[in-house]
């Protein structure tokens, strides 16, 4: 990969950051999946999101969009949302034991399963609309084990010791993946283009996106999805692999297709959907992102 083939010097704090990160990761490994997957996920929820900061956001943007919340809820969400995190983190460093189990249980279900199917037959493109809920990577190990054509864009992480596994892990579950810039985003299209399934995140905040509402809240939202499935006359519909209760499993959700009208009104029907998937399991989506970020 052109990502790993160049050594680029690295800062000494990324080498040590990256460093800490192996040797946790290599420990979990030592343990059987169903109990690597809880530990990481408890390693998160109790150590990393005190130090990072993460719960004192979580609680901020649970005051703008859920101010009806009790107080232990709120407390539950702030374990449990990092606890998620660090599940999925885990699964993405476990992908045969990972893709092993999602392929056995043919997870896809939802309203818009019949389309997609549709599309992969007739070789239509899709844009699957996807956020940062559950596990992403459930939903391309899922589309992958039926052999569908899936593709996924990323940006590369600002540590440079981490990108040279990371991406391979991301890698061993589907291919292909574009990384964010000129060269990926042209091969990107051409993919698109010839008929492939395209996974998109829409879920953050975006400065060059149009003001839309999220939990009846105003915030930038990326009109990507949109733009690309109107003219390239895509499919698109919503996906996120839904974890379920024994925390190890998923159902991966396909949302019914959103008609083609204009860019804003798709998109807000993509947060309008992600809303609703979102109250249904609070814990599942990453509360951390700074949403309804402000400027000025």
């Amino acid at each position: 990969m052109s990502e790993t083939e160049t050594q680029e010097p690295v800062a000494l704090r990324d080498r040590i950051a990256n460093g800490a990160f192996l040797a946790v990761m290599g420990l979990a490994r030592l343990l059987p999946y169903e109990r690597r997957i809880p530990a990481m996920g408890y390693l998160f929820s109790h150590v990393l999101a005190p130090l990072a900061g993460w719960r004192q956001r979580i609680r901020a943007n649970l005051a703008m969009a859920r101010p009806d919340l009790s107080e232990a809820e709120i407390r539950r969400l702030t374990r449990a949302v990092p606890d998620n995190a660090g599940r999925s983190l885990a699964e993405t460093y476990s992908a045969n034991e990972f893709t092993d189990r999602v392929r056995a249980s043919d997870p896809l279900t939802g309203p818009g399963l019949p389309a997609l199917e549709e599309a992969a037959a007739t070789g239509r493109p899709v844009i699957l609309a996807a956020a940062h809920f559950g596990n992403y990577d459930a939903m391309r190990a899922a589309l992958a084990a039926r052999d569908w054509p899936v593709g996924a864009l990323y940006r590369p992480m600002n540590n440079e010791a981490f990108n040279r596994h990371y991406i391979p892990a991301l890698n061993s579950i589907s291919q292909p993946m574009f990384p964010r810039g000129r060269a990926g985003l042209a091969a990107m299209l051409r993919f698109l283009k010839g008929g492939g399934m395209l996974a998109l995140g829409f879920d953050q905040f975006d400065d060059h996106g149009v003001e839309l509402r999220f939990f009846g809240l105003p915030t930038k939202t990326v009109l990507t999805p949109a733009e690309l499935a109107l003219r390239y006359d895509a499919l698109i519909l919503p996906v996120a692999g839904v974890r379920q209760p024994d925390g190890l499993s998923f159902k991966v959700e396909v949302g019914a297709p959103i008609p083609h009208s204009d860019p804003e009104t798709m998109m807000q029907a993509l947060n309008d959907h992600l809303e609703g998937l979102v109250r249904a399991h609070m814990e599942q989506w990453f509360w951390v992102h700074r949403r309804w970020k402000r400027r000025g």
